[in-house]
């Protein structure tokens, strides 16, 4: 069923466009700096090009998606909170008063929140986007996480909101989460996808201790004994162990890749998600940009998988896209490097010479 689900994708992902990008290169080694004396800024800027085929690229318009769902898997007791607190935290989001709203709000980007399965009825609360494909998943210990109906929805549902926000005229997008529980699925999603034994990949989560690590990761390996998941069809990984944020969060991804829009990854579970994408389709990891490496044990797993090198590394494990919102920053900062430095000529300083 899923390789049906695979077929039905119909996404294409573009390459870089390399020709832009030697133009944008040859401008940096031109800039009033010793060449490459910006480090990663510069290689950033070079590819920001050959994503959006702009010499001088610009990343104005920013969004971040927030994407809310619960998980089953709770009923194990692998976490430190209730599942009540995803729906708090929800709605703590739509008044502005969370990390994501400080943080997005200084950075200029405009938040997106997404009710993709929360256990809660938000009837019609304002400012959410509601899109609930259940209240939560299935607790994947016993049964598949969800229904592949259900994962078809869940990705359907941020490639459309990803369409929307394209038509708006977005430069950048970064994806953020919130799911009691969300780490061990996230967890047993890089321990199938990257063949790793649970416990190399499960963290402390929301604070748990030792003891409790142990437990969740034996959770975790009795959940992928039972359950099965192919390796090698990572629809099916997710459909068995995944959540319907992390599914959401994949089909934004497949959207935005394909319309040569930059995803900036947060941490562990959206990169969980960026994990999928990259094993439907590797030459996608162009478009992806880890804002930092968290404290989470199984994130530079999955940064090793997919090729990519944190930007930052503060010590955060928060989510909601904390991360992913301060990394942007530094993606101006590369766009304005490219377009508002002089060259040497135009500021009359001599170059070095290389030869």
């Amino acid at each position: 069923m899923n390789n049906i689900l695979q077929h039905q994708l119909n996404y294409h992902i573009p390459s870089l466009d390399e020709s832009v990008m030697a133009v944008a290169q040859q401008r940096l080694d031109h800039l009033t700096k010793p060449q490459g004396s910006l480090g990663r800024l510069e290689e950033i800027a070079c590819r920001l090009a050959g994503i959006q085929r702009k010499v001088l690229p610009q990343v104005a318009r920013k969004t971040v998606f927030v994407m809310a769902a619960d998980h089953g898997v709770t009923e194990e007791k692998i976490s430190a909170y209730p599942k009540e607190v995803t729906a708090q935290m929800v709605l703590n989001f739509l008044r502005g008063g969370a990390a994501i709203n400080v943080l997005a709000k200084q950075v200029g980007a405009k938040v997106i929140v997404v009710d993709m399965g929360v256990d809660y009825d938000f009837e019609n609360q304002k400012g959410l986007t509601h899109a609930k494909v259940a209240p939560g998943t299935k607790n994947f210990l016993k049964e598949p996480a969800m229904m592949s109906e259900q994962l078809n929805q869940a990705i359907q549902t941020g490639w459309n909101l990803m369409g929307e926000e394209i038509e708006r005229g977005v430069d950048l997008v970064a994806i953020g989460d919130m799911g009691i529980g969300n780490t061990t699925a996230a967890s047993a999603l890089t321990a199938v996808l990257c063949n790793r034994d649970p416990l190399e990949v499960t963290g402390h989560g929301t604070g748990i201790g030792e003891d409790a690590r142990f437990h969740k990761a034996n959770v975790i390996r009795r959940a992928i004994a039972a359950r099965q998941p192919d390796p090698n069809d990572p629809l099916d990984v997710l459909q068995k162990l995944g959540g319907f944020e992390i599914a959401g969060m994949v089909g934004v991804i497949l959207r935005a890749a394909q319309e040569r829009v930059p995803v900036v990854l947060d941490g562990f579970i959206t990169s969980a998600a960026g994990l999928v994408a990259y094993c439907l389709e590797p030459k996608l990891k162009d478009f992806l940009f880890a804002s930092h490496l968290s404290v989470e044990r199984g994130h530079q797993v999955q940064v090793e998988k997919m090729g990519i090198i944190p930007l930052l590394n503060l010590g955060l494990r928060l989510g909601e896209g904390t991360g992913a919102v301060l990394a942007m920053h530094l993606l101006e900062a590369s766009c304005r490097i490219l377009s508002e430095m002089a060259t040497f000529e135009q500021a009359g300083v001599s170059s070095a010479d290389l030869e």
